[in-house]
């Protein structure tokens, strides 16, 4: 094996862990936080994508209940898809973000136009 051989298979194998290996742990990282961010109130999809609000967290469960039925369903936290309320309040919070961005953009372009009539002045 000359030296561009064994270049080329260290190339291969930090792009295989930077394409591959690295984005999956990162999904299951922010999966396992949202599982541990359970709380009671939120709404919820489980995989299977049944709809609820949660009622009760335990370490390993939680219990959502589903319809104006009442219906209550344990399931593990594994089986958690998407917490819908989590998601509302992180757009919120986006879009919070971006009107403070464009205030601060309109601001500094309100600033530089003053200052254009000063120098003119």
């Amino acid at each position: 094996m000359g030296p561009s051989t064994i270049l080329m298979l260290v190339v291969m194998i930090a792009v295989f862990y930077f394409m591959l290996i690295r984005p999956d742990n990162k999904r299951k990282k922010e999966a396992e936080e949202q599982r541990s961010a359970l709380k009671v109130g939120d709404q919820i999809t489980t995989i299977g994508g049944i709809v609820g609000t949660v009622v009760n967290v335990k370490e390993d469960k939680f219990v959502i209940e589903t319809s104006a039925d009442q219906v209550r369903i344990e399931f593990a936290k594994w089986a958690l898809s998407t917490n819908d309320t989590a998601v509302a309040a992180a757009q919120e919070e986006a879009k919070k973000k971006q009107e403070a961005r464009a205030k601060a953009v309109a601001a500094k372009k309100a600033e530089r136009a003053n200052k254009k009539k000063q120098k003119e002045e």
